[in-house]
């Protein structure tokens, strides 16, 4: 028994060691130009010392540590992980099978099939790029929740995960119910009208694993108003939770800022009026604007295009903090979920917008918007290594994100160069 012990004793011993071993390994990337988006500035050759999964040092002339693994990006350019600030991991609509409506897909799809498809869209996102997302929910009985959590496990690839669960909404959500199927809009709604509701709704949400509130403000002929929002804001703030608000019409997105939410979600008919009120009220826009791609999927028409095309050129004139967000949830036979959420910084070039401001919203103003300011959207000592390449500098040119190269999540590679 005493030799039982000790070799037991020593193995355990041995597992310690080995793992102190592996998070202490040392990784260097040479970066050829390192962007800093909060910035706009790039630095030439420039050296990033990885440890742990952590940025430990930055800066010209650094002593290489003889053990480590050294990554030559000398002739890329080098900049932190790229942001998707409205996301659906777990909704694919078939255009096909449900007439272009994914209301009739979160009815008809099992959960099972949602999850697979979330597996695969995150790993598409993280291969194109997007190393931090935030899911704003139609996920189901909460699958945004478990599909964040076997990412942290490591048992999937991904971005690192803000999730919403189900969404919040007044009566029907973002659907026209039947009066003898009443149940339709659920799981992927919670409905809270009155001030108790409300407070159950975020609580469940909370229990359950959210890190963000989402809420439907004006989809039905009722809307949530400025006192029913201020409420809910301030009922998610005692837990820490940010909200971000789908709002369409003007109506809708005046109640919301006025209420004080982090985030208005699509607000595709904003005034100038609201677009300084936002500014004001120090609320991000998430203007979820379609590339080509989702414009032929969906059929919109050059008109409607225009419009948001002139309202993003007006929000960026007015000086509203921008934050990238795709809001895709459809599918094509060429295009993955990263490459066709990519295609998005296409409004923004059309609009005008410099790609400077095209990064911050995709970076810095995206960490900020997502609370992880402190860790994540930066390549700076202490930051979580999550580290991109392209061929061309974006400053320069803002499409060569399309063709990211080399993908860090959290110190461990998942895209090499070639």
């Amino acid at each position: 028994m005493k030799y039982t012990h000790a070799f037991s004793a020593l193995v355990i011993a041995l597992i310690f060691l080995c793992s102190l071993v592996a998070n202490g390994q040392v990784t260097v990337i040479k970066a050829g130009k390192l962007v800093d988006p909060a910035s706009g500035t790039v630095s030439i050759n420039q050296i990033i010392i990885i440890e742990a999964g952590k940025i430990k040092a930055v800066g010209a002339n650094l002593e290489i540590p003889p053990s480590a693994t050294v990554i030559d990006l000398s002739k890329s350019s080098v900049l932190p992980g790229l942001f998707d600030c409205h996301t659906h991991m777990l909704m694919t609509t078939d255009k096909r099978r449900d007439a272009g409506s994914y209301y009739v897909t979160t009815l008809r799809t099992t959960d099972g099939l949602r999850i697979v498809q979330g597996v695969a869209n995150t790993r598409s996102m993280l291969e194109s790029g997007f190393t931090t997302i935030r899911d704003v929910g139609n996920a189901g009985n909460y699958g945004d929740i478990d599909l964040r959590r076997g990412i942290r496990q490591g048992l999937i690839p991904g971005p690192t995960m803000i999730s919403a669960g189900r969404i919040i909404a007044p009566y029907g959500g973002q659907f026209q119910l039947l009066s003898n199927r009443r149940d339709l809009g659920e799981p992927e709604y919670l409905y809270a009208d009155t001030r108790d509701e409300m407070v159950k709704a975020i609580r469940e949400v909370i229990h359950f694993g959210a890190t963000v509130i989402k809420i439907i403000v004006d989809d039905q002929r009722y809307m949530y108003s400025t006192d029913d929002i201020k409420f809910i804001v301030a009922e998610a703030k005692k837990s820490g939770l940010k909200v971000a608000a789908h709002a369409q019409t003007n109506a809708g997105v005046r109640n919301a800022v006025e209420a004080g939410v982090a985030s208005i979600e699509h607000g595709y008919e904003m005034t100038d009026e609201l677009l300084e009120l936002a500014k004001k009220n120090n609320v991000t826009l998430v203007s979820t604007d379609f590339s080509e791609i989702g414009y032929n999927w969906i059929g919109e028409s050059a008109e409607l295009q225009a419009e948001r095309i002139d309202r993003l050129k007006r929000a960026y004139k007015v000086g509203v903090t921008l934050a990238f967000g795709t809001d895709v949830f459809f599918h094509t036979a060429d295009q993955t979920r990263g490459t066709m959420a990519i295609s998005f910084i296409e409004p923004y070039i059309k609009a005008g917008i410099p790609p400077k401001v095209i990064l911050q919203a995709m970076t810095s103003n995206a960490a900020q918007l997502l609370g992880v300011e402190k860790e994540r959207g930066a390549i700076k000592t202490g930051m979580a290594a999550d580290i991109i390449a392209t061929p061309d500098n974006p400053l320069d040119n803002i499409s060569t994100l399309k063709q990211v190269g080399f993908v860090m999540k959290d110190g461990k590679v998942f895209k090499s160069a070639k």
